[in-house]
């Protein structure tokens, strides 16, 4: 009786933690890459030009010596969260303890080509995070996204009202074009046949920019919503970049066939090339099947939107009136899908 008395104690005390650590990072894991990207500590170790120890850190940084303990408790934190890696370096004649960037902390240095350090400050913005903490009320009424129960209006509505959180979520959109730039720089293959492309959902024109550079003598369009609602210019191809898990099924067979149309008289060359999240829970490493499972809490409870897996991405395309798809690895965490009518 003693033994099952402890092992029930045992499992008590593991849920404990588990529940306890996650309460903690809810607001620690956030705010500390927040308080990394402010102080330009990226940007200092880069400079540095070698691995920087927590002394010639705290100096540069002009730390007051009442906050050292806490400094040090963030940067230890945040190299066991794989922001900053541990190692060994020698000064004057000793050997300390130094910080180094890693590959997700390289990607914080301000003045990079692929910085994402404006896709942090528009994740922790106010006015984007604060609509969680309605997620009860949102449970219970019908139709209504969170932004909706908790501001009275769509995101997008809001985002035109709240000129900092536009400009905070514009960045992070910029940002993070830049890392599918770069993929798409490798998807030359894509493009070739192709000689006009409408990029859907193209925000600034930053991926547009990217194809013209490559294929200077293919036309590229730019087409914002609610115009992709109503009909989309024709052309040999059209790109979706992240812009169906902003929409509903109903809204995306909408979208999908106007694609169709624009690109229906092409034959077998005109096709639509979707950039997205393909969910496949059995197949994908921890890190990132909770990535994807994250993003999929995000589009559905902030805009009513959804990830999908491939049966339901089939589902979509034959629904819209295509016959075939090609799905294909692009980043770390999105797919190449090419469909064809």
């Amino acid at each position: 009786m003693a033994s099952n008395d402890g092992s029930k104690a045992s499992e008590i005390f593991r849920g404990q933690v588990h529940l306890y650590k996650h309460l903690f990072a809810h607001t620690i894991d956030a705010m500390s890459l927040k308080w990394m990207v402010e102080l330009s500590i990226p940007d200092i170790i880069h400079n540095h030009g070698q691995p920087i120890t927590f002394q010639k850190l705290v100096s540069i940084l002009q730390v007051s010596p009442t906050k050292v303990r806490g400094v040090q408790s963030l940067i230890h934190y945040l190299a066991h969260t794989g922001f900053f890696e541990i190692v060994s370096v020698h000064e004057n004649m000793e050997e300390k303890e130094a910080y180094a960037l890693t590959a997700a902390s390289q990607l914080l240095v301000k003045d990079s080509d692929l910085c994402l350090a404006p896709t942090v400050e528009g994740f922790v913005d106010p006015g984007l995070t604060g609509v969680w903490s309605n997620l009860k009320k949102w449970t219970y009424e019908d139709d209504l996204t969170l932004f909706g129960v908790s501001v009275g209006s769509n995101l997008w509505e809001f985002l035109d009202k709240n000129p900092a959180s536009d400009e905070a979520f514009n960045e992070t959109l910029a940002a993070d074009s830049k890392m599918m730039n770069m993929a798409l720089k490798g998807c030359n293959w894509v493009f070739e046949g192709v000689e006009s492309i409408v990029d859907v959902g193209g925000g600034t024109g930053i991926t547009a920019n990217t194809i013209c550079e490559a294929f200077p003598n293919m036309k590229c369009i730019v087409l914002e919503r609610p115009h992709m609602f109503k009909s989309i210019p024709k052309a040999d191809a059209v790109l979706l970049k992240m812009v169906l898990h902003n929409w509903n099924d109903k809204d995306c067979r909408k979208i999908l066939e106007n694609c169709k149309e624009a690109i229906s008289d092409k034959g077998k060359r005109g096709k639509v090339i979707v950039v997205d999240i393909v969910m496949n829970e059995s197949e994908d490493e921890e890190e990132l099947n909770e990535l994807k499972l994250l993003y999929d809490v995000r589009m559905t409870c902030l805009i009513n939107g959804k990830e999908r897996k491939e049966e339901e991405w089939k589902k979509l395309f034959v629904e819209a009136g295509f016959q075939s798809y090609k799905i294909s690895p692009f980043t770390g965490y999105l797919s190449l899908i090419q469909i064809y009518p």
